[in-house]
Formats: structure tokens, C-alpha cells, sequence
């Protein structure tokens, strides 16, 4: 019943408190989830605003305007939510309470998410990585100078400018192209209908470790090509799974960019991870590092010898030093790489954005699947070899290789990261799945959100209809607001949430409807008196 009337399968709970009355009452909201598989609702909705996106920022004419807004009611509300939950977390690590830390750990990754849905740009971090004597650590900086085995690029000045070349007919008519790329990994070996032809040669570590650092390779990407045009290069991009398992990206680029320089481009990019070597592991099976609670300083030693595991720091240190003449791997595109010129408007136009947005209710692994024993045996040959794979500095598959992983602690097992990209369902991808410039349209996700609702309530103020809200927009202020955590003891059954917003989603679509009606009859009775 909830999808069908378009509500939240999932609310979550706001407890509204007045500022003079002290009265509270419990509102439902929306739980802005964008995957299909935990809210269909919320995911089809946030689809369509990033159509909506898309189309209002790929052809613009003029420069756009970005004014920073004023935070948001739901904003303050989610940011304070993520705060108490940053602070339970700290006492939980504190008293050592490692399964609270986890707990609350996936309660902060919703929250981070809620807040991106919300429009908040940046991130929420937990501050700056200290020394052991409690100082701010430098930050390492690396030579620019390019690999040998890369071609050089253009370098320009890049000008503030975002919009593309306007091109002029005899008959003085006015185009301005834009551009449609997609941009894939290399081959690891032969593959037909979505499999492996030789899973044995297969090259499935590299495969995985190049999904791993595929958003580092795009973030470059985007860098060189705005040096190697000289403007600001402004995308809507997508990344989805090829049916093989690997990443590719799908963006929605303002302007007409020669395709020569396009490919040369993305032929020059490479990302180098300048980690410690990690193709050889040193601890198999059951001998692993152990956790010494005893030292000054907790950390992993030697299950034989017991001397301490050397530290991420000590490990990148050594490379800072000169040790390692070589990047742990090098993150490159493939040859395949298409590109479209696309005019407004056009059918062309329409069939790209759909195409931009066609798998962003799902989950990678979820966008194709295996028909057959050999594709499933392909993905699952991908998740055994993302196992151990490290995916981050903190990650604990570092203990395999004989480093302490960034930040260790107690419990830490190589073979259980809970990062996001070692979850089968994002098959070694773990970055955002869209991506937006920030000059792409002028609007947060949330702005053109706003709209939306704006358009709506001129619809009912049109005809005189009242909108029905909980809270009026001119009241918001005199109320404070909290969003209920799943242990709030006042939290209401989640059925009652759900009927709540089924009944509330009713009466707002019947309310909008009749308004509908009413401006579709003075239309037509304007145009017979006409």
C-alpha cells in the first residue's frame, strides 16, 4: 500500500518540541534511501530529481549562479541527529564497547547519507589524524611529475568559464552541442556473455584492485581534461557495472570537446597508489598477527615472535624515504572509449539521460544478473578475490601482508573489512554512484527538490487550497527538532509510522489532485469564453 501511494516503506521518526509550550509530538519522514532493494519509493523519487538535475545543467546558455543558501530545517535536524551519534560513539569507544562502535559506526554511514541527500556538499569527518604525542600529521605531498610510460598532455590555464562553444549557421542560426561519454576499464582476459572464457588466466586481482581505485582514476580524469581544454569542464556522471563485473562511467558533459583530445585524454590518465607492496601475503591461514593489550600502546605483534607489526605510518614513511621505487598498482582506463555529440532537446539527448539514470535504484551486483552457472561463477571468483584485497589504509586486510592497518584496534580480522567495498553488493566499488560538478546547474539536489515543492504549493495556492503539513514553513521556527535513534525509548512501533505516512500521503495527492482539477476547469471555461 505504501508504494502504491508513493510514501516511504521505511519512515524514520522526528520528535517536534515546541520552544514555549515544551510540547512534543512525534512527525514521520521520509527515509531518502536511494537503493530500490530497502525503499522503492525513496529511490524512484530521488531518480527522478536527478533526471531533473541532469536536464536543467547539460545545455545551460549562461554562467550559472550559485548562492549559498541558509541551512535547512532537515539539514540542522540530520546534522545534530549525526552529531549525538559521533558522540555516543566516542564514549562507546572509550569504555572499549567494540560491537556499540560497529553499531553506531552504520548508524553514522546512514546519517552521512541522509545528509547527502540533503543537499550537504563536502564531507562530515572525524578530524584530522593525530601523532602518537597527539600532534596534527603533515600532509605528505608527492611529485606531479608524470610516468614515463604516460603520454604527456595540454596544459592550459583553466578560465572560469563553464559554458561550451556556440556554433553559427549561414542562415544565422545558433547550436550549442554538448557531449556524451562513457569510459571503461582495460581487459583482464577474454570474455563472452558476461563470463570469464578462461577463468584460470583471468586477471581477477587486478580486476578488483582497479574497481577498488576506480573513483581516484575518474577524480584525475576530470582534472586533466580541464587543464588540457583551459575551462572549467562541468559533468553529470554515472557509474554502473559492465556486465563482466567491472565499473564503468556514463557522463553527461556540458560543451563540445574535440573527441581526438577526449581520447588522449583518458588514454594519458592514471591513478598510482603509493601504498606498501601487497602481493605476497606473510600471514596465512590461522597464524595471524594477535592484539597485545599489554603494550604502552595496544597494538598487533608477530603471533611467533611477538615484536610489533610495522605501523602504516613506519610503512609509508619508508616510501617517503625512497624504499619503493614503484607505486603498489597503477589504475589506468581501457582502450573503449565512446563519445557522442548531443544537441538539445533532441531524441538523442532524452535517450542519454535515461540511460544515466536507468540502474540508479540498484545496487552494482544488482544491475545484471548472472543467467547462467559460468556468470555466477564469474562474480563469485570477483568476491573471492576482493577477500583480502586492502581498500583503504584502515583496512584490517592489512594484517595479512604484515602492516598495522591505519588506526588498529582490537578484533580487527583479515577477510572481514566492513568497508563498503568489500560488500558483495558493490562488487570493490565503494564510491558514490552519481556524480555532479558543482557548477553543474547552480542547485543542490535539495534546491531542485525545493522547487518541486514549491510548484506544488503555488498549484494549491492557485485555487485557494490550504497545504497540509505538519508543520507550516512559517512555523518551522518555533520548534526544535531530533531525530529519534533506533534505541529512543519514546520511538513509536514502526507499522504506526508507516500508517501515519500511507494516511498523510493520501490526503496530500488527493489535496494536490482536486487543485489540479480545479485549474484544468477555469482553463478550459477561459479558452470557450475566448
Amino acid at each position: 500500500m505504501a508504494v502504491e501511494y508513493g510514501a516511504c516503506t521505511r519512515p524514520l521518526a522526528v520528535r517536534r518540541t515546541g520552544n514555549q509550550t515544551g510540547e512534543q509530538t512525534i512527525i514521520p519522514i521520509r527515509c531518502g534511501a536511494t537503493l530500490a532493494s530497502v525503499c522503492p519509493t525513496c529511490a524512484e523519487k530521488n531518480r527522478r530529481d536527478r533526471i531533473t538535475q541532469a536536464r536543467e545543467g547539460w545545455h545551460l546558455t549562461e554562467e550559472p549562479v550559485i548562492e549559498t543558501a541558509e541551512p535547512t530545517a532537515a539539514q540542522k535536524l540530520t546534522l545534530g541527529y549525526r552529531a549525538d551519534l559521533e558522540d555516543a560513539r566516542a564514549q562507546a569507544l572509550a569504555v572499549g564497547d567494540t560491537a556499540t562502535v560497529a553499531e553506531l559506526d552504520r548508524d553514522i554511514e546512514e546519517a552521512d547519507a541522509l545528509l547527502r541527500g540533503e543537499g550537504l556538499r563536502g564531507t562530515v569527518t572525524r578530524g584530522r589524524d593525530k601523532t602518537e604525542d597527539g600532534e596534527a600529521k603533515k600532509r605528505r605531498v608527492r611529485s606531479t611529475r608524470r610516468r614515463k610510460d604516460a603520454a604527456n598532455l595540454p596544459r592550459k590555464p583553466v578560465a572560469k568559464k563553464t559554458i561550451g562553444r556556440t556554433f553559427t549557421t549561414p542562415d544565422g542560426k545558433a547550436f550549442q552541442p554538448s557531449t556524451f561519454i562513457t569510459l571503461t576499464l582495460p581487459s583482464y582476459g577474454r570474455i563472452y556473455d558476461g563470463a570469464a572464457v578462461d577463468p584460470d588466466s583471468y586477471d581477477y586481482r587486478r580486476a578488483v584492485r582497479d574497481a577498488i581505485h576506480f573513483g581516484g582514476l575518474i577524480d584525475r580524469f576530470w582534472q586533466n581534461l580541464r587543464r588540457a581544454v583551459g575551462w572549467n569542464v562541468q559533468y553529470f556522471a554515472v557509474i554502473e557495472p559492465q556486465k563482466r563485473g567491472a565499473p564503468h562511467l556514463h557522463a553527461a558533459i556540458r560543451g563540445t570537446i574535440p573527441r581526438k583530445l577526449i581520447r588522449q585524454v583518458a588514454a594519458a590518465t592514471y591513478d598510482q597508489i603509493w601504498w606498501p607492496p601487497y602481493d605476497e601475503p606473510v600471514y596465512t591461514g590461522d597464524r595471524l598477527p594477535v592484539w597485545d593489550e599489554t603494550r604502552k600502546t595496544p597494538c598487533f605483534v608477530d603471533p611467533d615472535t611477538h615484536e610489533p607489526l610495522m605501523t602504516w605510518d613506519a610503512a609509508i614513511q619508508r616510501i617517503d624515504d625512497g624504499e619503493q621505487d614503484e607505486p603498489a598498482h597503477v589504475v589506468r582506463f581501457g582502450a573503449q572509449v565512446d563519445i557522442q555529440g548531443v544537441l538539445e532537446g533532441s531524441q538523442q539527448a532524452g535517450m542519454c539521460l535515461g540511460y544515466l539514470v536507468k540502474y540508479l535504484t540498484k545496487a552494482i551486483s544488482e544491475c545484471h544478473t548472472p543467467e547462467s552457472s559460468r556468470q555466477a561463477d564469474h562474480v563469485d571468483r570477483l568476491v573471492a578475490a576482493l577477500e583480502y584485497q586492502p581498500c583503504s589504509p584502515t583496512c584490517p586486510n592489512w594484517l595479512r601482508y604484515g602492516i598495522q592497518p591505519a588506526k588498529p584496534k582490537s578484533g580487527m580480522v583479515p577477510g572481514q573489512c566492513k568497508g563498503k567495498a568489500h560488500k558483495a553488493a558493490h562488487l570493490g566499488y565503494g564510491g558514490r554512484r552519481c556524480l555532479v560538478s558543482r557548477k553543474w546547474s547552480g542547485k543542490t539536489l535539495a534546491e531542485h527538490r525545493d522547487d518541486k515543492k514549491q510548484h506544488v504549493l503555488r498549484t494549491l495556492g492557485a485555487v485557494g487550497a490550504k497545504p497540509d503539513q505538519a508543520t507550516p514553513d512559517g512555523e518551522r521556527q518555533r520548534y526544535s527538532w531530533d531525530l529519534m535513534g533506533p534505541r529512543d525509548p519514546d520511538r513509536p512501533d514502526r507499522t504506526q509510522l508507516l500508517l501515519q505516512v500511507v494516511a498523510q500521503k493520501r490526503r496530500w495527492r488527493e489535496q494536490y489532485e482536486q487543485a489540479r482539477q480545479l485549474l484544468d476547469d477555469v482553463s478550459a471555461t477561459g479558452d470557450q469564453a475566448a
